[in-house]
């Protein structure tokens, strides 16, 4: 098979790419475009960016790709392209760029990128919320881009980033559970690496300040050297919750521009109560919410003779409450909230879902969710196994103990056998058994 050279790095296609490919060379249809991006958006998440690289290659020639988007929580950057120079480029590379780039007009120039000036062309979209950034790294002697590429191009990451905003919007349970549980693992290892690299920098300062050194000039640059470290350690960290993290009020200013259009002619008045807090919370929990309510608003506005709608939210020091209230007929129950999978989310995220109808003055459905992670924190050593469990892997391990197969769990529960699974195997690991035997002898046993 023919090699492809795209700069200086040598991609190997696949009949698919190398057809996607050419479908973006000049004087193709629109309907091979449009296959092209069909390709790209098709392939499973972590294979998107590099498939959307391929696929650019002879349009845009580049080394390397590289995404800073706000659509994942648990890891914002990602490259693709040439192992070892991909594996160069930084968040911080790109900051830049993102802070600069203004939504469908594209850039082309030179930018810092792994360690020297390089030329780069550089999409933002406003297909996500806060923002989605491609960059192009291209090699020294690379051509300019035609503004006919830079249109494709621009056009084609818009594509791509609305196929993850529907994706971090409308979560399933199992994506939830993954995107969460990989966030918290990334946010222990930032914690870590944080203060491992603050103790040792803090460490040198202290033997750099210390009066038995002569060398003033080296102290005092030595010195200057470690601060600066400490300075950019903490600016990372910063870089790295802007993107991973949304402050509570513009994320329901956000949700409010999703809900007025589907109100906009109808009689019902929606009637918005932002929360009265600029904390940050976790994107994965800003977006369950927004879906959460959305929803359910949805579902609400199914009712006949209502007049108005309250949506809000309240944030505390343990949870996110998103409120929808309405003065329809208070007939609501929790069976017609069944089939948009709220409690599944709400399952996976440890968060809980309440319906309050009063007939003849409405209801009021509350989901909280909660700001850390499920179960974050390993029970300690002789305690009761049992006291790790949240209190719907109780529910759960209840059952199971009395020998009630997935099935049977979930219709009693009212969850889909998908998320009974999810429980039983969290409960399987926060036991450290290998069966489901052993998990209802240990109830047993604790009973």
């Amino acid at each position: 098979m023919e090699l492809t050279l795209t700069g200086s790095v040598a991609f190997l296609p696949t009949p698919a790419t190398a057809a996607a490919a050419r479908a973006l060379t000049p004087g193709a249809t629109p309907l091979a475009a449009l296959t092209a991006g069909h390709d790209v958006i098709r392939q499973p998440l972590g294979e998107i960016l590099p498939r959307l690289s391929a696929t650019l290659a002879e349009l845009v020639p580049h080394l390397a790709a590289a995404e800073l988007s706000t659509h994942c929580a648990h890891s914002p950057f990602k490259t693709a392209g040439d192992a070892d120079f991909a594996a160069r480029i930084s968040a911080a590379d790109l900051e830049p760029l993102f802070v600069a780039g203004v939504p469908g007009q594209p850039w082309q120039g030179t930018a810092q990128i792994a360690g020297a000036e390089r030329s780069v062309v550089a999409v933002m979209t406003d297909a996500t919320p806060r923002g989605a950034l491609l960059v192009l790294v291209r090699g020294d002697d690379a051509a300019p881009v035609d503004e006919s590429a830079l249109a494709v191009t621009q056009a084609l990451w818009s594509l791509v980033a609305a196929h993850f905003d529907r994706f971090a919007s409308e979560a399933t349970p199992g994506a939830l559970a993954r995107s969460r549980a990989a966030a918290d693992t990334r946010a222990r290892v930032m914690a870590e690496l944080g203060e491992t690299h603050s103790a040792a920098l803090t460490g040198l300062l202290g033997v750099l300040r210390s009066r038995n050194l002569d060398d003033a000039a080296a102290r005092a640059t030595a010195t200057e050297l470690a601060v600066t470290a400490l300075i950019e350690l903490r600016a990372e960290a910063d870089r790295d919750k802007a993107v991973a993290e949304e402050r509570a009020d513009e994320a329901f200013a956000r949700l409010a521009d999703a809900l007025r259009p589907l109100l906009r002619h109808s009689p019902v008045r929606l009637e918005l109560g932002p929360p009265d807090s600029v904390r940050r919370v976790a994107a994965d929990v800003a977006h369950a919410a927004r879906a959460i309510v959305r929803a359910v608003l949805l579902t609400v506005l199914e009712q006949e003779a209502m007049t108005r709608v309250h949506v809000g939210w309240q944030v505390t020091e343990q949870e996110l409450r998103a409120t929808v209230r309405d003065d329809g007929p208070g007939a609501l129950s929790m069976c017609a909230l069944g089939p948009a999978r709220i409690s599944d989310r709400l399952d996976v995220l440890g968060g809980r879902l309440d319906v309050d109808a009063v007939p003849g003055w409405g209801t009021t459905v509350t989901a909280a969710i909660p700001l850390t992670t499920p179960d974050a924190t390993a029970p300690a050593a002789g305690t009761d196994p049992l006291t790790s469990l949240g209190a719907r892997e109780l529910e759960v391990l209840t059952r199971l103990a009395r020998g009630h197969r997935n099935r049977l769990i979930a219709q009693e529960l009212h969850i889909s056998e998908s998320t009974v699974k999810f429980h039983v195997a969290k409960i399987l690991t926060k036991l450290g058994v290998g069966s489901r035997g052993e998990a209802a002898a240990l109830f047993h046993a604790a009973a």
